[in-house]
């Protein structure tokens, strides 16, 4: 049994989940790394960074991955996101009026539930989104969805630690 494996046992026999990292995921699987960043830096094309890492804090809220969460709101911040918007993007719905537009609500929205499969992206989620996307953009905001929760899945999995990007 390796150091890590003895860890992650120890950790589920008492109960605890622990916060310790499990294993270097870019060191031990290399290839499948270097494709996700590929695949994120395709994702992004052609959509506002600020917009891009809204979406990316939103869903690393829901799927409980400080890791991502750390380092997109860093990211938003280059980006000139304000505070005020990243403090509220918890409860963005309940947001006032002129703090999000439409166009960033509406991928919230779609960001919400493609992070929440278990129903599907409802039709008039969907059609909010298509409303203020082209084809083309939708497709790269729906590759920025599945990107971000891959990366989340990979990060809580393997407990990637908050600020050591």
């Amino acid at each position: 049994m390796t150091t890590n494996e003895s860890t992650a046992n120890e950790s589920t026999a008492s109960g605890s989940t622990g916060t310790t990292a499990r294993l270097d995921y870019a060191r031990t699987a290399p290839k499948v790394f270097r494709a996700m960043i590929a695949l994120d830096a395709a994702a992004r094309e052609g959509l506002d960074p600020a917009l891009v890492e809204l979406v990316q804090m939103r869903t690393s809220q829901l799927n409980g991955c400080a890791y991502c969460l750390d380092m997109h709101a860093k990211d938003a911040r280059k980006a000139g996101e304000t505070d005020e918007r990243m403090h509220l993007l918890p409860v963005w719905p309940e947001a006032p009026a002129g703090v999000y537009s439409e166009r960033e609500r509406a991928a919230l929205a779609l960001a919400e539930e493609i992070a929440r499969i278990g129903g599907g992206v409802s039709d008039p989620v969907y059609a909010r989104a298509a409303a203020h996307f082209a084809e083309a953009e939708l497709a790269q905001l729906i590759s920025v969805c599945f990107t971000i929760n891959a990366w989340n899945r990979i990060n809580v999995a393997t407990r990637k630690t908050p600020g050591t990007a």
